[in-house]
C-alpha cells in the first residue's frame, strides 16, 4: 500500500510560488520533469538543504585559510589542505585568479608524488625527477638514497643524487657533499624509476659544536647527534651534517652561544656570512 502522507495548506504572497520553484529548479528537486515545492519544503525539513543567508568568507577568512593551507601543507598534512582547500573555493568568493590558482593547487597535489617516492624508498628504487628550483630553473637529477626530514616545521625531501654540476659552484668547499641535495615536494615536475643500485645513505660531513651558556642544558639532542658530552663549562656535540645550509641557519639563532669548532670549512662558510652581515650594516672588521 502507498505510504500516508500530510498534507498542508499554505498562504503565501503573490509570486511566491514561481520564487519556490525557481528555487527548486536550480536544485534540480523535480516531480517528474516540473520543478517541485513540495521537496523544496521536505528538503529544508530534513536539513539536507541550507537555508537563509548564505554562507561565505570575507577577506580576512580566506587570508587566514589561505596562511593555514600552506602551514598544514609544510607540516605534511596534505589530506587536511586539500579539505580546507576546497572549502575555500566553495565558499570564499573569491577573484578568477585567485581562483584558478587555488584550482591549480587541487590538481597539483604534492601528495601523489610523497606516497609514490616512499614506495619507492622502502623498494629501495633508484628514481629519476625533473626538479624545478626556487630560482625557475629546471634540473634533473638520478636519485639513488631518499628520506623524509623536517626542517622549520616544513618537510623536505633530502635526496642523494649522481649529478653535481649545479652545486660544485655554491659549496665549493663542500665536495663530501656534493651529492646531496634538499628538495621540496611541490617542485617536482615528473618522476619515474629507473635501473640501478640503491645507496645506503646521504653522504655527511663530522662537525664539531661547542655550546655554552643557557645551551649547556638546555640543548635538545637531534637525531643526527653521534656523541653529545660535559667538558667543563662546555657542552661539545658531534654532528653529522647533510646539509650545511640547515646547519648555518640553525646556529645563526644561537648567536654566542654555540660555535662551530670543527672542521674549518665550515667555520669559515659561517665567517663569511659573518662578514657580509656586517658589510651590509656598515660595521668595520679586521680580516
Amino acid at each position: 500500500m502507498p505510504r500516508k502522507k500530510d498534507t498542508i495548506t499554505l498562504s503565501i504572497p503573490p509570486g511566491t510560488k514561481e520564487k519556490l520553484e525557481e528555487i527548486a529548479l536550480n536544485l534540480n528537486i523535480l516531480w517528474g520533469k516540473e520543478p517541485s515545492i513540495s521537496g523544496l519544503i521536505v528538503a529544508i525539513a530534513e536539513q539536507t538543504l541550507e537555508v537563509g543567508k548564505p554562507f561565505t568568507l570575507d577577506s580576512n577568512q580566506v587570508n587566514a585559510l589561505q596562511r593555514a593551507i600552506k602551514a598544514l601543507n609544510d607540516i605534511g598534512r596534505i589530506g587536511e589542505a586539500q579539505t580546507v582547500l576546497a572549502l575555500l573555493i566553495e565558499r570564499g568568493n573569491l577573484e578568477p585568479p585567485l581562483r584558478q590558482s587555488l584550482m591549480k593547487q587541487i590538481s597539483q597535489s604534492t601528495q601523489g608524488w610523497r606516497i609514490q617516492i616512499e614506495d619507492w624508498r622502502k623498494k629501495q628504487q633508484p628514481f629519476y625527477i625533473l626538479y624545478r628550483n626556487s630560482q625557475g630553473q629546471e634540473l634533473e637529477y638520478t636519485i639513488r638514497h631518499a628520506e623524509p626530514r623536517s626542517f622549520d616545521n616544513r618537510f623536505y625531501l633530502l635526496v642523494w643524487c649522481e649529478e653535481t654540476y649545479d652545486v660544485e659552484n655554491d659549496i665549493p668547499e663542500f665536495p663530501e657533499l656534493w651529492h646531496n641535495r634538499c628538495l621540496t615536494y611541490d617542485r617536482i615536475q615528473s618522476s619515474v624509476p629507473i635501473n640501478g643500485n640503491w645507496r645506503g645513505q646521504l653522504d655527511y660531513l663530522k662537525v664539531y659544536l661547542h655550546f655554552y651558556g643557557w645551551l649547556k642544558k638546555s640543548y635538545q639532542p637531534k637525531d643526527d647527534d653521534v656523541s653529545d658530552e660535559i667538558i667543563g663549562d662546555v657542552r661539545q656535540v658531534v654532528r653529522r651534517v647533510a646539509n650545511p645550509f640547515w646547519l648555518i641557519r640553525e646556529v645563526a639563532r644561537y648567536w654566542d652561544e654555540c660555535v662551530i669548532v670543527s672542521p674549518e670549512s665550515m667555520r669559515d662558510r659561517l665567517k663569511q656570512k659573518l662578514r657580509t652581515l656586517c658589510q651590509l650594516y656598515e660595521i668595520e672588521t679586521k680580516d
